[in-house]
């Protein structure tokens, strides 16, 4: 029952009159006030997307930790004749760096260890370390030029998920689910993966703000897929409890939530609403989704073997497969263990063994099932990796710091030219020569993919209309098919 003393707050939402009411209902409710109508079969804003979209999903593969482009994508063999020289004046330019060799010595030039080969028709170079992932050379654009403002794993990943910095955005698929909406009523729209290192060093956090909604309804957040029987926590019904009790219970709760909703006028109370039905219609969603025993053999032997050990990246990738066959608007897998300070060439070896097949083959078998061309693959850490070693270099052993100025991404499928390489850096691999992409570049370019303009896809929040992009960010109109 609810309480029958009014609070001041009650007492002027209940108010039919004066400019109180209208102000506060405002506050509570700026959709009772502002153009967001929603299209009814997709959750989406009405007049989205605004051109056509290339790109129905995204399957964003984040590998967290800076991966080294010196080692995967970016060859610089005249290195090799310059092991241990010191990184020149002319090439650092007095730009800053971390205070974990600021405090070197010397920052002696590594070159890369591994061997680099040209592949498929379009050419790409590619390491030794990922030979899958170059044999999908001519499905994949890779981008060697990609740059960022933030030089420390928190705020670079804080950025790329987010547009800012600075806690507290909107992450990428909270804008995307919130202006496109679900293609299925019965899973999230935004759905993250989270799969751990394979590599000694584990310790890369991750922060669930990373796909929070921030300043919007919280039903736009992702929602965290675990490995284990419950992949989703408390989604199963206790001993006792069956499925017509949890209806029952469910629409005692609804007729609760609804009368507050009516005395306090807080879209947050309509936001539960739903997410109480989303979480019953997931009861029967999820077991279906991810049970993978129907799956055949050479759906294995395309990802790996390690795709039948939940919460392996493999087998996050292939559940990717699975949610993107069901419509999930934005798909988001991490990975963690690229921080290779120490040991880079054992650990990155590592790395790339659990990484490069269930990367590729993830490309592969979205072509092979046709949804590779809605369907846009983003792969890319947070930033890259310093040519000069961290830590005592060797002959076989060196270890790489945070290098912010330049690092590789590739994208695949929905709107993507395939078989092409955008962007040079100079000798050392440290500055970026040609066709730089900056963040929000890159953040604009997969919302164009999805019909989306990213200066017109914008939220009121304290005063001030907010986008991904803030005021930046430019389309890369040369990675689009």
């Amino acid at each position: 029952m609810l309480d029958p003393s009014p609070t001041r707050r009650h007492f002027f939402s209940l108010s039919s009159t004066g400019l109180g009411s209208v102000a506060l209902a405002s506050l509570l409710n700026p959709k009772l006030f502002a153009a967001d109508a929603r299209d009814p079969k997709t959750g989406g804003l009405a007049g989205l997307p605004h051109h056509a979209a290339k790109a129905k999903r995204v399957i964003f593969l984040h590998q967290s930790g800076g991966p080294s482009q010196l080692d995967l994508f970016d060859p610089k063999p005249k290195l090799r004749a310059l092991f241990g020289s010191e990184l020149p004046d002319t090439i650092r330019r007095g730009q800053r760096i971390t205070g974990m060799t600021s405090g070197q010595k010397a920052l002696p030039v590594a070159p890369s260890l591994f061997e680099f080969k040209q592949h498929g028709k379009s050419g790409g170079w590619f390491s030794e370390l990922i030979p899958h992932t170059a044999k999908i050379a001519d499905d994949i654009a890779v981008v060697k030029s990609m740059h960022t403002d933030a030089i420390n794993h928190d705020p670079a990943i804080t950025f790329i998920h987010s547009g800012s910095q600075q806690p507290g955005r909107p992450s990428l698929g909270s804008w995307v689910s919130y202006g496109l909406g679900s293609e299925n009523a019965n899973l999230p729209a935004f759905v993250v993966l989270l799969s751990l290192s394979n590599t000694p060093n584990a310790d890369q956090p991750l922060f669930s703000r990373l796909w929070g909604a921030g300043f919007l309804p919280s039903n736009y957040q992702g929602v965290r897929f675990r490995s284990g029987s419950d992949p989703v926590l408390y989604l199963r019904n206790p001993d006792g409890i069956d499925r017509d009790t949890r209806r029952a219970m469910l629409d005692g709760v609804e007729k609760l939530n609804r009368m507050h909703l009516a005395a306090y006028g807080d879209p947050e109370i309509e936001t539960r609403i739903a997410q109480f039905e989303m979480a019953y219609r997931m009861q029967a969603s999820v077991p279906e989704l991810t049970d993978l025993s129907k799956e055949p053999e050479s759906t294995f032997e395309l990802y790996g073997e390690d795709a039948r050990k939940p919460g392996t990246y493999a087998a996050n990738c292939l559940l990717a497969r699975r949610l993107a066959e069901r419509g999930v608007r934005f798909i988001q897998l991490y990975h963690r263990g690229w921080d290779q300070h120490a040991e880079l060439p054992s650990h990155i070896r590592m790395q790339c063994k659990g990484t490069d097949q269930p990367s590729a083959g993830l490309v592969t078998d979205l072509k092979r099932r046709g949804l590779l061309d809605d369907t846009l693959i983003v792969w890319g850490g947070e930033f890259g990796r310093t040519v000069y070693c961290q830590g005592k270099l060797t002959e076989t052993d060196y270890g790489r710091d945070h290098h912010p100025r330049n690092f590789a991404w590739w994208l695949a499928g929905g709107g993507i030219k395939p078989g092409i390489s955008m962007g040079s850096t100079d000798d050392f691999s440290y500055n970026i020569e040609e066709e730089g992409v900056h963040v929000h570049d890159m953040q604009a370019t997969i919302m164009h993919c999805l019909g989306v303009d990213h200066t017109k896809l914008t939220y009121k929040f304290q005063g001030r209309w907010f986008r991904l992009t803030d005021v930046h960010g430019n389309v890369v109109r040369k990675l689009l098919s």
